[in-house]
């Protein structure tokens, strides 16, 4: 079918209407957004494995959140940054953007004043033009300058939420760790009220590099830890996909997706999209299914996996031992369960195949296990698994 009309978007957040699940962690979200309205000050660190749905999530409580709690807000992507100006230059240009079609633009221009400048072909889009004395005082007087721009936007908004999402950069910058404590403690100690909450989204290792550069930072976040979907979550998904889109798909062929998806949002999309390019009508079927999922592992090999873990295996001589490795989705696996069912000349192949996977990051010893592995993250698990599948020719 015609890609362009395909209702999954691999390698973006999920739209809104899509967006299922998550009850309790977005009632938590959004709870801390509602203290902050009521002008106290909230900051929490969304955690998950790589393509769990974080940043879905932080985008669907932010739109709530503009919707029902009078905030504004700014949802920022902060990849390769590693400077703590830096951040604050992309942190408020982003708020700059994202309010151009908001009601409260005028109020947030008004607090940058003649700092602005019209860029594009048209001069339509506006970016922050900020000098290196500007930044530092920024960072100076974070606290004064975000209260004096939540007066400005008195009326119109209650609070300000500012979403930082994929820091890794700065995750181990002592700079950016200490500056951040002393924010905490700044409005910690104040005598007003300040409402403003901050949601970091990143991988929990990130998290723990903050606190190993600043202690004290381990009690300052309100942790919230993303989980898998749920299989009857992953099926919703499916069926409000296909449905938006006037398609149709079997209880089987649906119950295969939900299986090689396992729970993550990132592999939903790029299953589905692949699904709906090699579908030949809107009744997607068998062969449909099949060839999408043997696709879909082309496509997530190339855009998710390390390139030595995707050319090792892709080589001839792991094909067969990948088919016994990944012949069901599993987290953990054994050496010897594996072994017992292969001939003396696969075994040595066998051995190389682990060894060379833990090489790459994509096995570790499990430390439960006497001669276990375990995949360190479910994604690796079910690409290993689609993989297979494209190896063997047949679900």
């Amino acid at each position: 079918m015609n890609p362009e009309s395909s209702p999954f978007r691999p390698g973006q957040p999920i739209p809104i209407e899509f967006f299922v699940g998550r009850r309790k962690e977005v009632e938590r979200l959004h709870g801390m957004v509602k203290a902050s309205v009521r002008g106290n000050f909230k900051i929490g660190f969304v955690s998950g494995e790589r393509g769990i749905g974080k940043s879905s999530l932080a985008h669907f409580v932010r739109v709530l959140a503009e919707h029902e709690s009078k905030t504004a807000g700014c949802h920022v992507f902060l990849g390769g940054v590693h400077e703590l100006e830096e951040m604050l230059r992309r942190t408020f240009d982003r708020l700059l953007k994202d309010s151009m079609d908001k009601p409260w633009h005028e109020s947030v221009k008004s607090f940058f004043g003649n700092r602005i400048r019209k860029v594009g072909l048209f001069g339509v889009t506006l970016e922050l033009n900020l000098a290196g004395d500007d930044l530092s005082m920024l960072a100076h007087d974070f606290v004064p300058s975000i209260t004096q721009l939540l007066a400005q936007l008195k009326g119109q908004n209650e609070a300000l939420l500012l979403i930082l999402d994929d820091m890794n950069g700065l995750a181990t910058s002592e700079v950016f760790a200490n500056w951040l404590k002393s924010i905490v403690d700044e409005i910690a100690t104040s005598q007003q009220q300040v409402p403003l909450c901050v949601l970091f989204v990143g991988l929990e290792e990130r998290r723990r590099e903050l606190v190993k550069s600043q202690p004290s930072l381990a009690r300052v976040f309100e942790l919230i830890d993303i989980t898998p979907w749920s299989g009857d979550e992953v099926r919703e998904f499916y069926e409000r996909a296909f449905e938006s889109a006037g398609a149709t798909i079997s209880d089987d062929n649906l119950n295969a997706l939900v299986r090689f998806t396992g729970g993550l949002p990132v592999l939903a999309h790029e299953l589905g999209d692949a699904v709906w390019r090699t579908a030949q009508s809107l009744h997607v079927d068998t062969d449909d299914m099949v060839n999408g999922v043997i696709l879909a592992a082309e496509v997530i090999g190339r855009k998710l996996l390390e390139p030595q873990i995707f050319q090792a295996i892709r080589s001839e001589r792991y094909r067969s031992i990948l088919r016994k490795v990944a012949s069901t989705p599993r987290i953990r696996l054994r050496r010897a369960e594996l072994m017992s069912h292969l001939t003396d000349a696969k075994k040595r192949v066998m051995d190389n195949f682990l060894r060379r996977m833990r090489e790459l990051g994509a096995l570790e010893t499990d430390p439960e296990v006497r001669g276990g592995y375990r995949f360190p993250n479910t994604l690796y698990s079910l690409y290993f698994t689609m993989e297979a599948t494209r190896a063997g020719g047949s679900i």
